[in-house]
């Protein structure tokens, strides 16, 4: 799910990888192109485990590696889709405080529960009884981006968590842009993951032919990439189920 606390004026270009760790964690990075009016803040829900607490999340610094989904296309061949160029530039564009943490141009703050959003700044919170109309989020926490008024493609925002989901991967793809919640939504994303005995053989998955060290400066991703290891990729356009996209083990 990707959220606004305020209305945007525009968001394309959405490109995000993930990755199961090897410790119950999942990797995430995410980017995109936006326009905001004013400052606000992008929520992304994210499945932890139950009692995870602010300093189990961390977030990780990316810009001085944005061209990270730039590298991460380039291990594609190019094929005959018509898709637009996904790389086009953006156009002109009282309780204790929750920490927050500088990651790059970022402040970022991780929400362990919707009861803490009131520990956060009102303009970074989504309007009272948002979480309640989303009955399924109940349990998730919330990784939470403070963005500047303006026009830009955005750096990429990561984070690690630990995951609720045994060997699934979670990609946060829900749309709330202007606090309603519509049944279907504009997509303009590609995704990315890597791992082993995923569920990544057919819905428009690609694998890549070589090795993610061929083309990704993975020694700048701060472990989230892993050079010995395919990647695959998803580009998902046009209308579609407005909801998350969940990665799933192989059936035995």
């Amino acid at each position: 799910m990707c959220c606004f606390t305020g209305k945007v004026e525009e968001v394309k270009n959405t490109r995000i990888f993930a990755r199961l760790g090897e410790h119950g964690d999942q990797a995430l990075i995410y980017q995109m192109s936006v326009s905001v009016p004013r400052d606000l803040a992008m929520v992304l829900p994210v499945p932890v485990k139950k009692g995870t607490g602010e300093k189990e999340v961390k977030f990780y610094d990316f810009s001085k590696y944005d061209r990270v989904f730039e590298d991460l296309w380039e291990m594609f061949p190019v094929s005959n889709l018509t898709y637009g160029d996904p790389f086009a530039a953006a156009p002109a564009a009282a309780k204790r405080s929750l920490q927050v943490i500088s990651v790059g141009s970022y402040d970022a703050s991780f929400v362990p529960t919707a009861a803490d959003f009131s520990r956060l700044d009102e303009r970074f919170r989504l309007p009272e009884g948002t979480w309640e109309k989303l009955p399924g989020y109940q349990e998730f926490g919330f990784a939470v981006f403070k963005l500047k008024q303006g026009k830009a493609q955005v750096h990429p925002m990561a984070l690690s968590f630990p995951t609720a989901l045994a060997r699934t991967v979670f990609f946060p793809t829900m749309h709330i842009h202007d606090g309603k919640i519509h049944a279907k939504e504009t997509f303009d994303h590609t995704l990315y993951v890597q791992g082993a005995g995923l569920d990544v053989m057919g819905a428009g998955w690609q694998e890549s032919p070589g090795l993610a060290v061929t083309k990704v400066k993975c020694g700048y991703t701060h472990g989230m990439i892993r050079p010995e290891m395919h990647v695959y990729r998803n580009q998902i356009r046009g209308k579609n189920d407005n909801g998350d996209i969940l990665v799933k083990p192989k059936k035995a």
